[in-house]
């Protein structure tokens, strides 16, 4: 058991500099610009990796025949399927970022 003089003492918040209240961060008209831009950025690359494994331009590119063996993976439906999914991360962070844009509203 501790003596009555170390026992902690209950502390108010008005005494108590860390229970003060922040005030709202400000946030820069570049910070703002510079969210949306990696939404968009965000959107159309897991867009385009999601679909264009999947079309007839997938199999016909420079890429797909730069070695002999390449076409065997290329055209694999487990790496097609692969890319589709980073496609697909793509699309979950563009979405978290669009429901984060919330922090920019004025309260």
């Amino acid at each position: 058991m501790m003596p009555p003089s170390e026992q902690p003492q209950p502390t108010s918040p008005e005494l108590d500099p860390a229970a003060e209240s922040a005030a709202p961060p400000e946030y820069h008209w570049s910070q703002k610009v510079s969210a949306i831009v990696f939404i968009a950025f965000c959107l159309e690359v897991g867009l385009y990796l999601v679909i264009v494994p999947w079309t007839d331009s997938w199999e016909r590119n420079y890429f797909s025949n730069i070695f002999a063996t390449m076409p065997e993976y290329w055209n694999n439906v487990y790496t097609r399927g692969a890319i589709s999914g980073l496609g697909a991360v793509n699309l979950y962070v563009s979405l978290v970022e669009i429901f984060r844009l919330r922090r920019f509203a004025r309260h």
